[in-house]
């Protein structure tokens, strides 16, 4: 039996590997516990599909909450550390936040490990610690220049984990994701926001020229990828992982409106965001060649599902706290 603890497990992605760990497909004999603290991101309803498992756990609580955390702990042998505040809008007015649990929470769960002899620690981060690429794409041997405060604070706890390996022999294992996109995602994020706009009939807000570059990453190929990091990487590694489809924010936007019935006039032009990166790239060449990842997604298709899935769940996101 492997118990995992899931931190940030009621959020978008959290939510989707537990769903994928406990579902039809799922190998038998793996328990969960899924920690969340249930901010305005967090939302019960998107475990609905497995709240019923006899090995599923949920516990309201918060990372950085050292008691707390070095208790539920003890009883696991695997994290996965999906719990972090990820909004960037929002770091840049409040990076307080950010720090607190990005970086103090993650320093709480490897306290927590290092004392209970956790055998796996999958720590989840992003590619924004990378800062923006005027060409090619970012090797996980890269330097970091994260640009926001949100990255900053990101890169800050992958150096924490990956210290905790190279001091104390953790066995920790960093992810690093482009962009994520599907069902369950907050609005505060660019796909949703800009559908569920859409969908009530008012405009979407786009920052500066809309050219920043970004990769598209479908959920599902994301949380498949950590499972081959929890399941066979190795020790002390870092593993990009990306989605193979690099848009400018102008061209999916144009894809969304299309998918909505809309037209250019919903598109209204803002003041681009603070140090707003230009471009993201990762090369995920290592996790395709060690652990055989390839996403599986088709993009055209994924994206259009994911424009229904919010059409026939709107119940689901009009009862979300305030968005941005």
């Amino acid at each position: 039996m492997t118990r995992i603890l899931v931190t940030g497990g009621a959020g978008f992605i959290g939510s989707a590997y537990v769903r994928q760990v406990l579902g039809p497909q799922a190998t038998r004999g793996t328990t969960v516990t899924v920690l969340d603290k249930l901010t305005y991101a967090g939302s019960l309803a998107r475990l609905d599909p497995v709240r019923a498992h006899p090995d599923l756990t949920f516990v309201q609580g918060d990372v950085c909450d050292a008691s707390l955390v070095s208790a539920l702990v003890a009883g696991h042998d695997q994290i996965v550390h999906f719990a972090a505040e990820s909004h960037v809008d929002r770091s840049i007015a409040a990076g307080a936040d950010f720090t607190r649990t990005n970086v103090l929470g993650t320093q709480v769960l490897l306290d927590a490990a290092l004392e209970s002899g956790v055998r796996t620690f999958v720590h989840v981060s992003t590619d924004e610690v990378y800062g923006s690429l005027p060409d090619g794409a970012a090797k996980e041997t890269d330097l970091l220049r994260p640009s926001s405060p949100y990255a900053a604070s990101k890169a800050a706890s992958d150096l924490l984990a990956l210290a905790h390996h190279h001091t104390h022999g953790l066995d920790v294992r960093v992810t690093r994701c482009s962009n994520n996109f599907g069902p369950y995602q907050h609005p505060e994020k660019l796909v949703p926001r800009f559908l569920t706009a859409l969908l009530d009939g008012g405009t979407v807000p786009l920052y500066g020229d809309g050219l920043q570059i970004r990769d598209w990453l479908h959920v599902d190929d994301h949380i498949r990828a950590l499972e081959l990091v929890r399941v066979s990487g190795r020790p002390g590694q870092i593993y990009n992982i990306g989605g193979g489809t690099s848009l400018t924010n102008l061209d999916l936007t144009h894809r969304l409106l299309a998918l909505c019935g809309a037209g250019p006039e919903r598109i209204v032009t803002v003041a681009d965001r603070k140090g707003h990166d230009r471009r993201y790239a990762v090369d995920h060449t290592k996790i395709t060649q060690e652990l055989g990842y390839r996403p599986d997604s088709p993009f055209e298709t994924a994206l259009a599902a994911t424009a229904e899935w919010y059409k026939q769940h709107a119940d689901w996101w009009r009862a979300l706290p305030a968005r941005l």
